[in-house]
């Protein structure tokens, strides 16, 4: 063969080996083990990898509904880089969607960010049920470029996230670290959990995090934020950032979030007396705009009282921030019911909590 007809056939076999490349089976990665990092979730190992928002030997400790929500790994992301051209993910659903006010996106939806841009979503079908796997694909057939990989993990059902399915030669690494090594906390209502954004990546600490580039935990339990003094411990367990209260509403009548709210402080400050700490008083309910919600001015006030009187004992590291300043009566069309937050009330909320700890944690306020 000459050497011509030698480079002839190489320059013809080579885009048939790309092809074969980017044709060939998936590599498939499971979960736990690096370099694909499990974010968000702090007991994730001590769960055996099962993707629980609460530690699991503790379940009993923890009212039945907590632990039911703490089942659904909202605020948890998967991250990694790759320069893989395909990109797929199997996960195992319990149940289909069945919520009212909610997307099926936001409930069960998985996202993708690829570079910190949304490129897709995972969703249950409505034949989910627990041993059906379901695989979807977000993107494939694309230029072998280094990509920094988010996945953004359901905010109300739980998930076994089975695989994630790369071109077989591709590189995987560790995501690049945050611009803080402790998260975020966050600890609420069904607002904190993410009620009603479209889809995971759009609940307001999905939305801050990329922001603020920071890490963050979601210790929201829709309809359970009391404050009662288990989760006051389970929150004290996480070395923070900052942490960011704002359950209030859950609370059937003022005088009942007066006997858990200064306690739950004083677990946090007895834990970490340094730590940043921001209380958020009530958002606005739609409600409010016919007439005077003396339940919620109550508890806007209980907060503020609290707050004041801590500082005036000498704690430096405590900030209130009202509810109202971040989605407040003009701010109506942010809702989705009247109570919850839609994308664009998140996004509100988002901007304002960055600009207070951006200052507040001497950050940078956007990434």
């Amino acid at each position: 063969m000459t050497a011509k007809t030698l480079a002839l056939t190489i320059s013809l076999l080579a885009p048939l080996s790309l092809f074969a490349a980017e044709n060939a089976p998936l590599r498939w990665i499971t979960l736990p083990g690096p370099p694909v990092q499990v974010n968000g979730l702090p007991w994730y190992s001590e769960n055996g990898g099962d993707l629980f928002r609460l530690p699991a030997q503790l379940k009993d400790t923890f009212r039945p509904p907590v632990w039911d929500l703490a089942k659904d790994p909202s605020g948890g992301r998967i991250r990694f880089r790759t320069n893989s051209s395909v990109l797929a993910i199997r996960l195992e659903y319990p149940k289909p969607p069945d919520m009212a006010n909610m997307h099926a996106f936001g409930e069960t939806g998985v996202d993708l960010y690829a570079d910190g841009v949304y490129r897709g979503t995972a969703v249950a079908t409505r034949d989910a049920q627990p041993g059906k796997t379901l695989e979807h694909t977000y993107f494939q057939d694309q230029p072998r470029l280094d990509r920094e990989i988010t996945l953004y993990l359901p905010l109300y059902m739980p998930v076994k996230v089975l695989g994630i399915g790369l071109a077989p030669d591709a590189q995987v690494r560790p995501a690049k670290p945050f611009a803080a090594a402790t998260p975020l906390v966050f600890y609420g209502t069904s607002i904190t959990q993410g009620g009603c954004a479209s889809r995971p990546g759009m609940s307001y600490q999905a939305i801050l995090g990329r922001k603020l580039d920071l890490d963050f935990v979601n210790l929201g339990f829709s309809g359970n934020g009391r404050g009662e003094p288990e989760l006051a411990h389970a929150v004290a367990n996480i070395n923070a950032l900052c942490y960011v209260l704002d359950f209030a509403q859950n609370n059937p009548t003022v005088e009942s979030l007066a006997q858990v709210y200064a306690p739950f402080l004083d677990v946090l400050r007895s834990a970490h007396p340094e730590t940043p700490v921001l209380v958020i008083t009530p958002i606005y309910a739609a409600h409010e705009s016919w007439s005077r919600d003396a339940r919620l001015e109550g508890m806007r006030e209980l907060i503020r009282r609290e707050a004041a009187r801590r500082i005036a004992a000498g704690d430096r590291h405590i900030e209130i921030v009202e509810g109202t300043d971040l989605l407040g009566p003009s701010r109506g069309d942010g809702l989705v019911d009247g109570t919850h937050p839609n994308d664009l009330g998140f996004q509100w909320m988002a901007e304002g909590l960055a600009a207070r700890l951006a200052k507040m944690l001497s950050l940078p306020n956007e990434r």
